[in-house]
């Protein structure tokens, strides 16, 4: 597109200008880990650079592009919907939101009957808890340490308090942290009586995909069953197919009251956050509709992209696709930490889902830098650098998979004679 390219004379010019007006710490990082990264082109599972430089995706902004960029399905599918539809009036019954909101029930565990919407994750994530504190006349929320559930009122305050601090957000005091994978910690979190739900992404993205363990999330639910909290699955970035089930917490063998979606529920094209819930939690829907208002939550025309996401995610020959290809990696993946175990530490995986593991604190630096410079984008983990999240998109076929495996072959082979040598660190 000629009018945006016109305004850069240079990828340093894009560069700079990126830092002046739109984000100078988040610009000035990349450069400073050697990412001189600035996004242009995509298709399917390619980004380009500025510089016409080709890179796989294995970041998939979180599961945005779980189904690729600019599917040909969901572009066209935008297109016709164009000719009908534009984002609606939210608070008329509405032809997209209707059909977008069945197609979600039949998806999910039966008792999850309604779906209320937002624009994005956060803002699904406080459509929860305020749902959770109607249903329960509670207010106390519990969620993981080095969690992310999002950046707005509610949402951020179960989070990290990293996003917090810095804006003097005052964490109150019902929102309360556990260890993940703690039963003991979270039984004496709910065991007051007063907490109105448990959010918990059901495999922690920010925190390296730190994977269940066996019982700890029905062992959650239980809890909650007991002391009358709802469970909360936040599945922003664990759901959608990713683990070959649509709910990684319903493959966990969790029936959450309230699941929460986003990303990649809009392919990439459109955002829109999802708040599937119960009975319970979505009584206040029949009291006061207008409750909670949002203009842009529901966009008609997102929810028209949406309906095509879930129909192409749920094709059988996707799921096959999804189980073949985590084989497929996970075996080339065991090969090549076979070569380097001393660095290549281990691996976290469930279906599609992959953290890798290298040395504390940053380990998974150098390996990120190595696998940009040759062709693949994975990105570390938030709240522990020394896990590259390695996320493949749903629909890669076997003759990709194949060539991923061999650039991070040659890359985990760099980034290890790197820090062996002294010419990387894992320290920063």
């Amino acid at each position: 597109m000629n009018f945006i390219h016109d305004r850069f004379a240079s990828k340093r010019d894009a560069a700079e200008k990126s830092a002046r007006y739109w984000n100078p710490a988040k610009t000035q990082f990349w450069q400073e880990v050697g990412i001189d990264f600035i996004i242009d082109r995509r298709k399917g599972y390619f980004l380009y650079d500025y510089s016409g430089k080709r890179l796989i995706d294995l970041h998939l902004n979180g599961g945005n592009f779980n189904l690729g960029h600019l599917n040909v399905e969901l572009v066209a599918t935008l297109k016709e919907g164009l000719d009908h539809f534009d984002m609606g009036n939210h608070h008329f019954p509405s032809l997209c939101r209707t059909a977008l909101a069945e197609a979600l029930h039949e998806a999910s565990p039966d008792s999850l009957i309604y779906t209320v919407y937002g624009a994005s994750g956060s803002e699904a994530s406080d459509i929860a808890i305020k749902s959770a504190r109607y249903a329960t006349r509670r207010r106390k929320i519990v969620s993981a340490f080095k969690s992310y559930h999002g950046s707005t009122g509610l949402s951020v305050c179960a989070g990290d308090e990293r996003f917090t601090e810095r804006f003097l957000i005052a964490r109150p005091e019902e929102f309360v942290n556990v260890p993940f994978n703690d039963l003991g910690a979270m039984e004496k979190a709910l065991a007051g009586g007063d907490v109105a739900a448990v959010i918990l992404e059901t495999i922690p993205a920010t925190y390296g995909f730190l994977m269940p363990q066996d019982g700890y999330l029905p062992g959650v639910k239980a809890l909650c069953e007991r002391h009358g909290a709802l469970y909360i699955a936040d599945e922003v970035q664990a759901g959608m197919m990713r683990t070959g089930e649509m709910w990684a917490a319903v493959k966990y063998g969790v029936v959450p009251d309230i699941i929460v979606v986003a990303k990649g529920i809009g392919g990439g094209i459109f955002p829109l956050g999802c708040a599937i819930m119960n009975e319970r939690a979505g009584g206040w829907l029949k009291e006061d509709g207008f409750a909670h208002i949002s203009t842009g939550g529901g966009s008609e025309i997102a929810c028209v992209v949406a309906l095509k996401v879930l129909e192409i995610t749920q094709r059988p020959e996707v799921r096959a696709n999804i189980q073949a290809r985590a084989a497929q990696f996970r075996a080339g993946l065991d090969a090549i930490r076979a070569r380097h175990p001393d660095f290549f530490l281990g691996i976290r995986q469930n279906g599609l889902i992959f953290g890798l593991e290298f040395p504390r604190p940053k380990g998974a630096n150098p390996v990120m830098r190595a696998a940009y410079r040759n062709g693949v984008w994975a990105i570390f983990s938030t709240f522990d650098p020394s896990v590259l999240q390695f996320k493949p998109g749903l629909l890669v076929d076997a003759a990709l998979a194949e060539e991923v495996l061999a650039i991070m072959d040659r890359s985990i082979a760099e980034a290890h004679a790197g820090v062996k040598s002294g010419r990387e660190t894992v320290e920063g």
